[in-house]
């Protein structure tokens, strides 16, 4: 009789220390846990120790108080001049109604990343790509603003969403390097082009000037002319004495300059050579 009860009273003690476990609670800071009572929300435990009563309240869910770091995946956007950008973000959320964020959504972290990345692909994809690759700001800021309210609804507060990363799909990057490509290659053909062009309009213009200044020359020229013969007419009025001799001293001249030229091999003097002559000494009659 002796051993059964003390087994017995070793079971009761046993089952004492087991509903004295079941029945308190010590909480962690930074978390706060969900009881139910019979399968139905009761109360939600602080932060310390707290008292429920065994076997009856269970502890459905603990639940992060702390900000909650998501990261939203990676995704393609087509925006609205259909260039493929990449993007991602990240999310930092905190739980300020358990109740809701258990009982609100199934995974409220996963609820709030798909709801992110939705929202991310629908703000992008009204954007066309250079107004989308800078404007990480209004982006940001349209998109906290748009989840506002269904974070809510789960209690959740977004703290603060940042775009990580917003950059050209592989694919439209290597098109819009060629078409920078391309585009340095018509700026350079242009400036080329423009050079040649300024400097044929030069050139003409050079040889406009040159042929002006030649033709002024040749007019000065056929002037100076006129007047030197205006003046020898003046000077040898009837006579052509004078006339013939200033012919004949030019004549002699010129065929100097040719029998002294290197190229000269043979100098033919002319048949009237001697008329000529004689019209330099030829006395007046």
């Amino acid at each position: 009789m002796s051993e059964g009860i003390i087994v017995v009273v070793v079971a009761l003690l046993i089952l004492a220390v087991v509903t004295v476990g079941k029945g308190v609670r010590i909480v962690p800071q930074g978390e706060e846990w969900i009881i139910e009572r019979l399968g139905k929300y009761n109360g939600t435990l602080q932060p310390g120790l707290n008292i429920v009563i065994p076997y009856i309240d269970r502890t459905a869910y603990k639940v992060v108080t702390k900000d909650i770091i998501l990261d939203v995946q990676e995704q393609e956007v087509i925006t609205k001049d259909n260039a493929v950008i990449v993007t991602n973000a990240i999310a930092f959320i905190k739980v300020t109604d358990p109740v809701k964020a258990v009982y609100g959504v199934v995974d409220f972290a996963e609820a709030i990343r798909n709801l992110i990345m939705t929202t991310l692909r629908s703000i992008t994809g009204e954007m066309e790509l250079d107004q989308a690759l800078s404007s990480r700001d209004k982006i940001k800021a349209r998109l906290r603003e748009s989840i506002a309210d269904e974070a809510i609804d789960w209690g959740l507060t977004v703290k603060s969403v940042e775009i990580q990363d917003i950059k050209p799909s592989p694919s439209m990057q290597k098109a819009m390097e060629m078409q920078a490509a391309a585009e340095r290659e018509r700026k350079a053909l242009v400036t080329r082009a423009e050079g040649e062009k300024q400097s044929t309009i030069l050139q003409a213009e050079a040889r406009l000037e040159a042929a002006r200044r030649d033709a002024d020359a040749q007019v000065m020229l056929a002037e100076a002319s006129a007047e030197a013969i205006r003046r020898v007419t003046l000077a040898i009025g009837e006579s052509q004495t004078p006339a013939q001799y200033l012919l004949g001293e030019k004549y002699i001249h010129s065929i100097s300059r040719l029998a002294a030229s290197e190229n000269a091999k043979l100098v033919l003097l002319p048949a009237d050579l001697q008329e000529s002559l004689r019209g330099l000494f030829a006395k007046k009659s």
